[in-house]
């Protein structure tokens, strides 16, 4: 058995993962009424802790949802979650729910907000698939539409992606990419995806249903300091099949070169533009202040 060594905290007190509790009535996991961010911190550093509590802020704005605590107590929270966990690298997992309330949708009965943070370990894929690259397949299952539920929201209702991860684990393959309504590519279960073609760095844009990664905006920027040419356009299928490097990344994936998409295998994997990012992210990580 793995030995736990999550610590959490949870409105304000700080227990072992397996000790924290959480109301049946919560609307959070009644209904998936709430929102969440992934973090990750490194050498007892956390990577981009501004731009996740602004994308949490907006999360909440978007639902009607009052955090419960303002950004300077968020931020203090999750120092000392980090500073309790006994590894220097770790992930941690920030959530706000709705609370608890009576049953029933209406989320007028929920009148104080619950906060979660977890610190643990996360491994998206194994240290061979980072090395020789990731089998990805393409899900029937959709993205849901961005006139359903705008995928910016970072909510906790991830069924959707459950549904292709489905697919992909019973295709015998590591990560699933789903479409959107149009047949174009939206991400990841989990994860933002790039492609290289000709020399040009491409990725889907936010609007054809695909996550406004934190991770996805800094390899914009590491590939422009890097003078690699890289545009946000629609993506179809045959881009993916036809690329000569694809990876995808995220917070908790970070990046991960993709090695056969659908049996059709990748040219470069990894290729010398992924491999460019990688150190340049690598850089970045040891960089922090």
């Amino acid at each position: 058995m793995t030995e736990a060594i999550g610590i959490c905290w949870i409105n304000g007190a700080l227990v072992p993962a397996e000790q924290a509790t959480i109301s049946v009535y919560d609307h959070g996991l009644l209904y998936g009424d709430g929102i969440f961010e992934g973090i990750r911190f490194y050498a007892r550093k956390v990577f981009k802790l501004a731009e996740h509590l602004e994308r949490l802020s907006m999360s909440a704005q978007a639902i009607a949802l009052e955090l419960p605590y303002d950004q300077q107590a968020i931020e203090h929270a999750v120092i000392k979650v980090m500073t309790a966990f006994q590894e220097e690298d770790g992930y941690l997992r920030l959530v706000v729910t709705r609370g608890d309330g009576p049953m029933g949708l209406d989320p007028r009965g929920c009148h104080q907000p619950n906060m979660i943070i977890i610190a643990d370990r996360l491994s998206m894929v194994s240290a061979e698939v980072r090395n020789k690259g990731a089998r990805l397949m393409i899900a029937s299952t959709r993205r849901l539409p961005v006139d359903g539920l705008d995928p910016r929201i970072k909510s906790l209702n991830y069924l959707n992606q459950i549904l292709a991860r489905i697919e992909a684990n019973q295709a015998g393959a590591d990560e699933a990419i789903l479409l959107n309504q149009m047949g174009r590519v939206a991400e990841g279960t989990a994860d933002n995806i790039f492609v290289v073609t000709k020399g040009e760095l491409l990725t889907p844009p936010v609007t054809e249903g695909a996550l406004e990664g934190i991770t996805r905006n800094l390899i914009i920027e590491l590939a422009c300091q890097a003078d690699i040419p890289v545009r946000e356009t629609p993506l179809a299928p045959y881009d993916l099949y036809t690329a000569n490097e694809c990876f995808l990344t995220g917070t908790g994936a970070e990046l991960i070169p993709v090695a056969e998409i659908d049996g059709r295998r990748i040219t470069s994997c990894p290729g010398p533009v992924f491999e460019e990012l990688e150190k340049r992210y690598q850089t970045t990580i040891q960089n922090l202040g």
